[in-house]
């Protein structure tokens, strides 16, 4: 148990390979990671290179062709998928490019969603707390059709943050946004880093945020450079 108090995230070998009418297609190949907790990564590469692949393993939504992934001292490889999501409800948030909110809901009720799931009886208190923390104190009731982009993305925040992961993975999260909206979306995603001591793993095309991080693994055709 020792590696779980040193790194969040170990993978080893880690490789995913699919079948195609064509044969086998390589996604992603020997790929070695150590994350400590705390620490923001930003994962790089060109389209294609196979960056949404390795974050969708490393959060156990998808599992491994070869390799092990092992998650706060987990190997994701040896539990089924009911466990991979048991460990997703504990210790993961997620923020997507596509915002990802649920249409039929308000704000505040797709930010209790996650703590209700859990049982949490605070969860209104919890969830009205976060919105106000990311400047969304008058928008609580609006659903996401009422709210423009950079608004659904702080709701997404605030959304993966309630549950205060122990390790939060961020999939493009200022693809849709202006540049203007995307600075504030990054500020306030690393100083709830900060404030939280989440760890962070972030896709991104954008060097920008990519220089925010601590450190940069980069992809290229499936590989680690």
């Amino acid at each position: 148990m020792s590696q779980t108090h040193k790194n969040i995230i170990e993978t080893k070998n880690l490789g995913k390979t699919v079948p195609t009418t064509d044969g086998p297609l390589c996604i992603l190949s020997s790929v070695d990671l150590l994350i400590k907790p705390g620490e923001s990564i930003a994962v790089v590469g060109a389209s294609g290179s196979g960056k949404s692949t390795l974050l969708g393993l490393l959060a156990g939504l998808d599992t491994p062709t070869q390799g092990f992934i092992k998650l706060k001292g987990v190997d994701l490889t040896t539990v089924g998928e009911d466990g991979r999501a048991e460990l997703r409800n504990q210790f993961v948030g997620f923020v997507f490019q596509s915002f990802q909110l649920l249409p039929g809901l308000t704000a505040l009720e797709n930010v209790m969603l996650p703590l209700e799931l859990r049982g949490d009886k605070n969860a209104k208190v919890s969830a009205t707390q976060l919105l106000e923390r990311v400047g969304l104190s008058l928008r609580l009731t609006h659903t996401p059709m009422k709210l423009s982009g950079g608004e659904q993305q702080r709701v997404a925040l605030a959304r993966a943050f309630v549950t205060e992961p122990a390790i939060l993975f961020a999939d493009e999260p200022t693809g849709n946004l202006d540049s203007k909206t995307g600075d504030y979306i990054i500020d306030l995603l690393f100083e709830l880093n900060q404030e939280k001591k989440t760890t962070l793993v972030l896709v991104t095309h954008d060097d920008a945020l990519a220089t925010r991080c601590q450190r940069t693994i980069k992809l290229e055709a499936g590989r680690q450079v």
